[in-house]
């Protein structure tokens, strides 16, 4: 007991650090973050791609980049390390520990970040915490094809320089139920713009989130539903989708994520 107390009292620390004293040093890693891969269900291929393309992020933008599929990571001691976390499109029950599970709860209660994308929201599916720090659960989706993002989450690091209509092409999940009321959303898809019909028969409607963040039990979340295929990770709009996700919940770009929030 007194060991645990000991380490989730090194996670609020290790959190606490203002930017200013993890630069101190020249060429010294602004901050890091944990990349999560592992998947108990159907994985994607373009993970590898992912994880490379946050790496580079991670190269070009000063910070340090940890991937892993290694669920024991999720413990106090480790779990200080990181500013944020990404689940990258993880499937199934990655955590299947209870420890794991603890662990990470307790690094989102003392401010820690989560950022999930695309498969995340697969995820954790006996889990409630989770469900609402991912802020939907998945249901289904349609073939893959090109459609149109509405972005009107203007005025955050994870829409800027993002168009007002962005077209592109993805596999665009549908959800379990809409999020808005809890969190800020940053992107709706147009169901007009494409076939919306998943395989089990359902869509969203007129309002369909894709991306979003709030703040959830002491910490920072951003989602995105984008990011299925492999080409995804070398388009320079979703990668500064993603990057924004990053800095936002990793606490060095404002995290202007309340619902009510506009700008």
């Amino acid at each position: 007991m007194i060991r645990t107390r000991i380490a989730a009292l090194l996670s609020v620390a290790a959190l606490a650090l203002p930017l200013t004293a993890a630069t101190a040093h020249a060429g010294t890693p602004a901050f890091r973050v944990l990349v999560f891969t592992k998947t108990t269900g159907f994985r994607h291929d373009s993970i590898p791609d992912g994880a490379a393309a946050i790496e580079k992020l991670g190269q070009e933008h000063g910070f340090a980049v940890d991937v892993t599929e290694d669920a024991t990571r999720f413990n106090d001691a480790d779990l200080a390390k990181y500013r944020t976390v990404v689940f990258l499109s993880t499937t199934g029950d990655p955590l299947d520990q209870q420890p794991e599970k603890d662990a990470f709860q307790r690094y989102i209660e003392h401010g820690g970040g989560f950022t999930g994308i695309h498969a995340a929201a697969d995820s954790g599916y006996t889990w409630a915490w989770y469900r609402n720090l991912v802020g939907a659960y998945f249901q289904d989706h349609p073939a893959i094809q090109q459609a149109t993002v509405n972005v009107i989450g203007q005025g955050t690091a994870a829409t800027r320089g993002l168009p007002n209509r962005w077209s592109r092409t993805d596999e665009w999940y549908n959800y379990r139920s809409n999020p808005r009321q809890n969190v800020r959303v940053l992107a709706t898809v147009d169901e007009s713009t494409y076939d919306p019909i998943g395989y089990t028969g359902g869509s969203m409607g007129d309002d369909h989130p894709i991306s979003w963040c709030h703040r959830y039990d002491g910490g920072k979340a951003f989602y995105t539903g984008l990011g299925h295929t492999s080409e995804s990770y070398t388009e320079p709009a979703f990668l500064s989708h993603i990057l924004g996700g990053i800095e936002m919940t990793a606490g060095v770009a404002k995290f202007n994520c309340d619902p009510a929030d506009t700008e």
